[in-house]
């Protein structure tokens, strides 16, 4: 299921699934150490005698709050006569997560309601040696295990402490755990549980004809019991409803930060462009890790996760969070990737958010030959979003603390990981991280991140280092014109594989190959990059109602049973939005820049209610596919929209 509504303040993350279950929770490192494991907290409703947990019984919009990470949930259930109004929230100080619900009478006569959460936690990402208990000091239930803890409490009235509740064991034979306890309408009061447990609390409301009653449902996170007994007191304190204002109020100056103008754009396009803003935050631990997804429904693909810090993902999101104002996030990632940087300067596959490697599929051998297991892109583009980031802030005495450390030996490790003939890179893999070789969209990036290494020497009056750097890049230049170039095809390559002295071209058609005009390398009107491109709209563009745009001819990576034979893959909103972005910085009217809207208002439409973009959605029912949100996704969306504004600026002129 995807992941509609993620609530998040940098330490600890909640993802609900379509169906407004709790589905993951992150802490105290976003995307490291998931204590759901992706099996589902479960909210449900007794009344009259009737029971029924979220679900297809209920009528559900999930989304947000306007300019908030506050969200806004409609539920109707018709059978049991009654609508819930939901706010879901992470404080934006304290860590923990807050849920209000408000509940309406749909009949004439007096009712009691009760609501029902249950908790399925894996502490520390395992269901091993934890303990669940009624803790009388806090009348709250607390899971803990090691170094983790999470305390649940309510409030009904102003009545503060769980009343009703069920510790119980899961995951053994004829043990189905306490959420089915709850299903008669009553929880048995068991005080403590071990080992493989979960819990579940009541709530009793009372509602009068046709009226309402409203409660407030916490849970805080901490390494310790004292913290989270003191983050308890300070929610009962302050009132879980002042402290859902008070993060409400914050996002809202948090994403109207800055004064934008947007062009011609369409109201639909620039709200998707105030969500991404937001979703972004949602994905980026405190300590720097950008993080490319945090939906667990992917281990079930392949037993791993994009939880991940990929430097690639990471230097697209930084680019357009510096260039929308957000240049102190971006910091924190740029001393990340400093810290995580090897001795002879460039970036593994991917990193845990923590700083420590992550898994890794590419092999060290190829062809027996020890090789790389690098995308060198990665390190590449850390480099060029790094100046735009200079460029964004003129901060010019957080450049000195990376110089050394990170732009100068990245360069360096550019400047001689290339074939001595033909001054291309080194091969490695592609973007996609499927093919090994010298890859132009790999060239394209390693062009860019050497351009603006050359930039930072000038910055620091070092002439001889800038030109050494430019002279390189030019070199790379020329040597993709004269190698990656298809002459039979009149149209650039995707890769190129050395044979003796030239490179055998992939002919397959992909759409990384307009990193050759969005990273700058060549002009969006050199004739070759024209046809390169016009091959990509007519050989990519789905003709399917969904439509979109697919990465690459016959990708096959989540391509689903039911899709229509013909189609080149599925739609991406990365590949969609670089078909936008080629025609942005190829314009020279305003007419011909309002031929990029259409790739703009396609994320719209495809978008999930709540304004999360998936990586890909299924090109015939446009249902999101593999993970939501993706981070990538929605930078893209930022970035492309700045663009846009900026050449619609520069053309009214």
């Amino acid at each position: 299921m995807p992941k509609d509504i993620p609530v998040s303040n940098g330490n600890l993350l909640f993802n609900f699934d379509s169906d407004y279950q709790i589905r993951d929770v992150y802490f105290p490192f976003i995307g490291q150490e998931n204590h759901s494991k992706g099996d589902p907290f479960r909210f449900g409703v007794w009344v009259d005698g009737r029971f029924s947990w979220m679900g297809p019984e209920w009528e559900k919009a999930l989304r947000y709050q306007d300019n908030s990470l506050v969200t806004d949930v409609f539920l109707k259930n018709e059978f049991l006569g009654l609508e819930l109004r939901c706010h879901d929230v992470v404080d934006v100080d304290l860590n923990v997560y807050i849920k209000k619900v408000e509940v309406t009478n749909l009949q004439g006569n007096e009712r009691q309601v009760r609501l029902f959460f249950s908790h399925d936690f894996h502490l520390y990402g395992n269901d091993i040696g934890e303990t669940a208990y009624f803790d009388p000091r806090t009348r709250s239930i607390i899971h803990y295990k090691a170094n983790r803890y999470f305390l649940i409490n309510c409030c009904e009235s102003e009545k503060c402490g769980v009343n009703h509740y069920a510790c119980g064991d899961k995951e053994v034979p004829e043990r189905n755990g306490t959420w089915k306890d709850a299903e008669d309408g009553e929880l048995g009061g068991n005080q403590i549980s071990w080992g493989s447990v979960d819990s579940a609390i009541g709530i009793w409301l009372q509602l009068p004809s046709g009226g309402k009653a409203e409660a407030f449902y916490w849970i805080t996170a901490g390494t310790h019991y004292n913290e989270v007994a003191q983050l308890n007191r300070d929610v009962i304190e302050k009132t879980p409803d002042e402290l859902i204002k008070h993060t409400l109020n914050y996002w809202g100056a948090w994403v109207n930060k800055e004064s934008r103008s947007f062009g011609d754009l369409s109201k639909s396009v620039t709200d998707i462009f105030e969500r991404s803003l937001l979703i972004l935050r949602t994905q980026i631990d405190n300590r720097g890790a950008i993080i490319a997804a945090n939906d667990s429904d992917i281990v079930r693909f392949g037993k791993d996760t994009y939880s991940y810090m990929w430097g690639r993902d990471g230097a697209f999101v930084a680019a357009a969070l510096a260039k929308a104002g957000y240049g102190h996030v971006c910091m924190k990632f740029f001393d990340f990737c400093a810290r995580v940087l090897s001795e002879d300067g460039y970036l593994y596959q991917h990193y845990n958010p923590d700083g420590s490697l992550a898994s890794n599929w590419h092999p060290w051998l190829v062809d027996g030959k020890a090789v790389l297991p690098i995308q060198e892109d990665s390190t590449a583009l850390i480099l060029w979003a790094l100046w735009i980031h200079f460029e964004s802030s003129k901060d010019i005495e957080f450049i000195r603390t990376v110089y050394d450390k990170l732009i100068k030996k990245s360069a360096d490790f550019m400047v001689t990981n290339r074939d001595p003939e033909t001054k291309l890179p080194i091969p490695c893999y592609d973007l996609w991280e499927e093919r090994f070789g010298v890859h132009s969209f790999t060239v394209a990036a390693v062009i860019a991140g050497l351009r603006a290494a050359a930039n930072f020497a000038r910055l620091f009056q070092d002439a001889s280092l800038a030109g050494k750097y430019n002279k390189v890049a030019e070199q790379m230049k020329e040597g993709l014109e004269r190698h990656l170039y298809h002459t039979g095809l009149k149209r650039y390559a995707r890769s190129g594989y050395r044979k003796d002295k030239v490179y055998e071209l992939d002919e397959v058609i992909d759409v990384s190959l307009s990193g050759l005009t969005i990273l700058g390398t060549l002009s969006p009107r050199d004739p070759r990059m024209v046809e390169t491109m016009d091959a990509i709209r007519k050989q990519l563009w789905l003709k399917t109602p969904v439509e979109g745009c697919a990465r690459y001819q016959n990708d096959v990576y989540h391509r689903q049973s039911d899709s229509p034979a013909d189609i080149p893959g599925n739609p991406w909103f990365i590949s969609t939005l670089w078909l936008g972005e080629y025609f942005i910085a190829r314009a020279e009217s305003l007419q011909e820049l309002r031929e990029a809207i259409p790739y703009l208002e396609w994320c719209g439409k495809n978008a999930l209610p709540s304004g999360v973009l998936a990586e890909q959605v299924h090109p015939v029912t446009s249902s999101p596919l593999s993970v939501s949100p993706l981070t990538w996704s929605h930078s893209s969306f930022v970035w492309t929209v700045l663009q846009y504004a900026d050449k619609y600026n520069s053309l009214k002129k």
